[in-house]
């Protein structure tokens, strides 16, 4: 075959693949991806310094705080840390409409200058689930960081706050 009539044949477009999981029977499973948790319905709430802001970054351990920050379990290797949260806000939907469901607030000690921290991943997880479960888990926020959260809340969508449970707004009472 000559060049002009390899130029004339249809090129062959190769599909690209996707990831995904795909449901192949309607047995229960337990294989790979069995126990995933849908994180659609989660943001991530920084606070920092009085000041509440939501960065998407903070699922993948990536917030503004985080980035370039190496982190241990181990308080004493962040003596002059600043106190920084992370709080799981889930938000759900009823017949009036959505709301905030489950929010928990992880403490995380950042030493920017150093480029060091301390956070309990363990603890992230576990009230990343518990947001996710619709707990409210927001005792150790200060009364500063209460009022912080509270503002974005309300101020994010007023509609949202008033549908929350009435533990939600109790907790976050400042």
């Amino acid at each position: 075959m000559s060049d002009q009539e390899k130029d004339q044949q249809p090129v062959e477009k190769k599909e690209k693949k996707s990831l995904s999981l795909n449901v192949v029977s309607n047995k229960e499973h337990k294989g790979f991806g069995a126990g995933t948790i849908d994180l659609s319905s989660v943001s991530c709430v920084m606070i920092d310094n009085g000041e509440a802001y939501i960065d998407v970054g903070a699922m993948h351990a990536k917030s503004k705080i985080e980035k370039g920050i190496k982190f241990s379990t181990n308080k004493e290797d962040v003596p002059n840390g600043r106190l920084c949260w992370i709080v799981w806000v889930a938000v759900d939907r009823n017949e009036e409409g959505s709301f905030y469901a489950g929010a928990t607030a992880c403490p995380m000690l950042v030493d920017t200058e150093a480029r060091r921290g301390w956070k309990i991943l363990a603890q992230h997880v576990n009230n990343l689930d518990y947001a996710i479960k619709r707990r409210f888990v927001l005792d150790e926020l200060g009364t500063e960081e209460r009022a912080a959260l509270k503002k974005l809340l309300v101020t994010n969508n007023q509609e949202w706050w008033d549908r929350s449970p009435d533990k939600l707004k109790e907790a976050l009472n400042v």
